[in-house]
């Protein structure tokens, strides 16, 4: 057979496995080889492979080689678990980002104990090294087989499936899975692991059905790469902004509104200096702002298409016996303010800013403080652009976005998701619209990798996806191009011709939502943000009563130059107020005491580099005053 690699064809046996074909290839390939890829299909190393195809040989560095070490690994749990309760119900046991996790409906709730118990258990099925075999029975034979296991989640996933379909278990010892695999030739392949939690996850995500217990894990190819992980979320821990909102008291989410956030005045502090800077660049960018309700007649959905592609997630009511939805895009509402009048070839490109807040149906498994919510605030805008402008309006658009998250030290890899199965339009329109935005990622020599079939339902779309201080991605920024939402609504502008055309759409997000984005920068900077954003940029401590009033007129000095300073007068030791202060994250402490309060000057102690010496106040208003407008 002829097989082609990486652009070289070789020649191979006909009926050689992967892993055998990665061994001719070479040795150091075959210890690594977790799964191969078959003409673009991600198949088990064992899998026998006649005629000509296109082969790759996927490793740890790929993410179909990972989730099919950390899909193993979720079925060694598995058996590990039925080894120590018989009586558990299996679920469902994926590979997710950076691990796996299985789901078990049980009589009594998992402990760490527990845990730890499974663990030692999974080591034993590792250690043994049992091979994973793949074999496939018709729909009828699969139920009665499933049926025979006492397992009557698994016989709810075949009953979904198609009567003719032909449905694939793995068998490792002693335990068997219905599953479509790949998965790695043997259990010893699992060779770094660590179970990490367990939560409640409804069956199917359903808040109607059973509650199961959920066992999060995680899987490496080698125990370095593993520690370093741990270590890693070791310090996401100390960054939880669930935690640091409630001690910083930014924001919290109470019983009473799940999934709608409550901002606290210095919370509000930091949103509105986040909003303050986007309308500021956007003015600056050529963007006007423009505001639209939150609910709207359901009429407007089912125009727009998101009545049949998002209803689930909409919350709705009746006012005058009409129906109405609380919108979960701001889109439509502002097609309806580009609508209010005609406009020229010459007013175009049109780009229109809204800070809209949306609402969207979560279920109550899937919130996380901040970062999945019911109620945000998206930083929109809507760019009506002529086809002649589609290049250099996503060029800008880029550049604005390249712009803010060099600001906040961000990282970030560009993906670029073409045409869903659900989609709507012609394949002319999605062709010129996934075109324009190739082209301007090509102009701008952006690297970007291609997310076949993830689009939105009306266009192709750019995501930006942010790396944190911590290693961490976030999807947060988003340019999507539309030319199906002009042909719905009926949108023009009059040509130099004279005549109506269709104009193109823009739409996009830097932040994502706010929300969101101060969840991700609470915990990109632990608490401690730039100066700028701090909520409270400088406190002012006295060591003695006698330095109160001098401490008192150097507050009102810097309020009166702009910045955000508190004071701290009570009868504590310094030492016990400057720690306080640390913990609250705050930029600069002043320590004033009889010399300071004699010679009207305050000790500065930051809060990155400690002691930094004495100066006067001037000094000190010109040193906050600038680095608060070069944002440091």
């Amino acid at each position: 057979m002829l097989l082609t690699m990486r652009g070289e064809q070789r020649e191979f046996a006909d009926g050689k496995t992967a892993l055998e074909i990665a061994g001719e290839l070479s040795n150091s390939l075959k210890k690594k080889a977790l799964a191969a890829k078959v003409d673009g299909e991600t198949v088990s190393l064992t899998t026998p492979i006649t005629g000509d195809h296109e082969l790759e040989i996927l490793t740890f560095d790929d993410e179909d080689g990972r989730k099919t070490l950390r899909h193993t690994a979720s079925h060694v749990m598995a058996q590990a678990v039925l080894h120590l309760n018989p009586k558990a119900k299996l679920a469902i046991g994926p590979a997710i980002d950076n691990g796996f996790y299985y789901d078990f409906d049980v009589e009594e709730p998992f402990t760490p104990d527990f845990l730890a118990a499974v663990e030692k258990e999974m080591a034993k099925i590792i250690k043994k090294n049992t091979p994973l075999e793949r074999f496939e029975l018709p729909r009828a034979e699969a139920l009665e087989y499933v049926r025979g296991m006492g397992q009557p989640y698994k016989e709810e996933l075949i009953n979904d499936l198609p009567e003719d379909a032909v449905i694939s278990f793995y068998r490792q010892g002693d335990f068997t899975d219905l599953c479509a695999g790949p998965h790695l030739p043997s259990t010893g392949g699992v060779k770094a692991f660590k179970l990490t939690s367990i939560a409640g996850a409804y069956w199917r995500g359903d808040e109607h059905n059973k509650m199961l217990q959920r066992i999060y894990g995680t899987a490496f190819f080698d125990k370095d790469a593993l520690e370093e992980y741990l270590k890693r979320m070791e310090e996401a821990k100390k960054r939880d902004h669930r935690k640091l909102g409630r001690e910083l008291d930014l924001f919290a989410i109470f019983d009473e509104g799940p999934g709608f956030p409550f901002f606290f005045p210095k919370g509000m502090v930091l949103r509105n200096e986040l909003e303050g800077y986007w309308r500021k660049i956007h003015r600056e960018n050529g963007y006007v702002e423009c505001r639209t309700p939150i609910m709207l007649n359901i009429k407007l959905w089912e125009e727009s298409g998101h009545w049949d592609h998002y209803k689930d997630n909409m919350y709705t009511t009746v006012i005058d016996d009409q129906k109405f939805a609380l919108k979960p895009m701001n889109c439509p509402g502002g097609i309806l303010v580009y609508k209010r009048k005609n406009w020229s070839y010459r007013e175009l490109p049109l780009r229109m800013g809204e800070l809209g807040i949306v609402h969207r149906h979560e279920l109550s498994g899937a919130m996380h403080g901040l970062m999945r919510v019911r109620c945000f605030t998206q930083d929109d805008a809507h760019l009506f652009i002529t086809p002649e402008q589609i290049k250099d309006e996503v060029i800008g658009v880029h550049k604005l976005d390249d712009m803010v998250y060099k600001l906040f030290g961000f990282k970030y890899r560009v993906e670029l998701s073409t045409r869903p199965e659900n989609s709507m339009g012609t394949d002319e329109m999605w062709e010129q619209a996934t075109n324009g935005l190739k082209g301007a990622l090509d102009e701008l020599g952006v690297e970007y990798t291609i997310n076949e079939g993830d689009g939105a339902f009306y266009g192709p779309k750019i995501d930006y996806h942010l790396e944190d201080s911590i290693g961490r991605t976030w999807q947060c920024g988003t340019i999507q191009l539309d030319m199906n939402m002009p042909e719905r609504f009926d949108m023009n502008y009059i040509g130099p011709d004279g005549e109506k055309h269709r104009p193109v759409m823009l739409h996009r997000t830097i932040y994502g939502s706010i929300e969101r984005f101060i969840g991700i920068l609470t915990e990109h900077f632990a608490g401690a943000f730039p100066m700028w954003l701090s909520p409270v940029q400088v406190k002012v401590m006295t060591i003695t009563n006698r330095a109160d009033e001098a401490a008192m007129s150097i507050v009102r000095r810097l309020e009166a130059a702009g910045i955000r300073v508190e004071s701290d007068l009570r009868n504590e030791k310094i030492g016990f107020k400057i720690r306080e202060a640390q913990m609250e994250k705050v930029p600069y402490m002043l320590v004033l005491g009889d010399k300071e309060a004699e010679n009207g000057t305050a000790a500065v102690r930051s809060r990155k580099d400690g002691d930094i010496g004495t100066m006067t106040v001037e000094e000190l208003i010109a040193k906050f005053t600038r680095e608060i407008e070069d944002k440091l």
